[in-house]
């Protein structure tokens, strides 16, 4: 497994999404949860457990209830407990923290924050994060956007034209991911999460017109920050032969293995006149047709048995 992911990390990551503030604590303490070994390091984050301990316990109204009916001298051993080293960061939901929890998290140095949203929440985008920061990652060079709801990627030579049409597609109403260096993670066995490299963001590279600011010149409605990888459309330049040579019922479409993961992808031929944004939005069509069972193909198939019968 890579470096440890510090609580300031996290912070820095979900605080927008969640609605975080830091209260205390130490930016640079990790996270020491080992997903491989379970039984020793308990679970990544949870509600408020002292019997198999969370490296991130949440405390929402019910245990703060909780720790509010116990007596003095319960209350301290458990605030004693909370804010022993098994715990690397407390995260209060919906709540203020009271003077003493405060005062145990300043002494301890463990880091304590809050946040808007609920338990449940917090638990589910802190795992997903996590997932998503320790998975195998790859980059690959191609134009990254959301098209049709789901998330595309235009591969193709140098200067074959993939910025040219991405720009295009903006123009249509779709939206940008990541220009030249989008990041894909498996984080399923079966799914790619694809985003942008935090420098390039909102930017699009066009020959003849240098770097181009989707957010600044389309709105935010243009940019788009991840996507599952669900479709590749590659562009390429073929001769006369490998033109005759396409499946004229279904089409140049097969699979492309990226990190154990098998993603359907679809050939393209670039000439001069063929109206790429047009196609590459009928491909992404006919692929969700074609996830929901349909195929226009076999549809076509089976009109002429249908009609060759006597």
């Amino acid at each position: 497994m890579s470096r440890h992911l510090t609580v300031g990390e996290l912070f820095d990551a979900l605080q927008r999404r969640l609605g975080l503030a830091w209260v205390s604590g130490d930016r640079e303490r990790p996270l020491h949860f080992d997903s491989t070994d379970d039984a020793q390091t308990g679970s990544l984050v949870g509600h408020l457990n002292f019997i198999h301990n969370h490296c991130i316990q949440i405390i929402d109204r019910i245990e703060l209830a909780y720790l509010d009916d116990l007596e003095p001298d319960r209350r301290r051993e458990a605030l004693a407990h909370l804010f022993s080293p098994v715990t690397d960061a407390v995260i209060l939901a919906h709540e203020a923290p009271p003077a003493d929890l405060r005062k145990a998290a300043a002494a301890s140095g463990t880091p304590l924050l809050t946040s808007t949203q609920h338990g449940p929440e917090l638990i589910n985008h802190i795992e997903y994060y996590y997932t998503h920061y320790h998975s195998t990652k790859l980059v690959i060079h191609g134009v990254f956007m959301e098209v049709m709801g789901i998330g595309l990627l235009i591969t193709g030579d140098a200067a074959i034209g993939k910025s040219e049409l991405a720009l295009e597609l903006i123009s249509r109403g779709h939206r940008l991911i990541a220009d030249d260096s989008p990041e894909f993670a498996q984080v399923a066995p079966d799914i790619l999460s694809g985003n942008c490299p935090p420098v390039l963001r909102d930017f699009l590279e066009v020959r003849g017109l240098g770097i181009l600011n989707i957010r600044a010149m389309y709105g935010e409605s243009a940019i788009k920050y991840s996507k599952y990888l669900r479709l590749i459309i590659h562009l390429q330049q073929m001769s006369d032969d490998e033109l005759r040579q396409i499946d004229r019922l279904r089409g140049s479409y097969h699979t492309r293995r990226i990190l154990e993961v098998e993603v359907p992808e679809i050939t393209l031929p670039v000439a001069p006149g063929r109206n790429l944004a047009v196609l590459v939005e009928a491909a992404t069509r006919k692929h969700i047709l074609t996830m929901r069972g349909h195929d226009a193909g076999e549809e076509l198939i089976q009109r002429q048995r249908e009609q060759m019968q006597p």
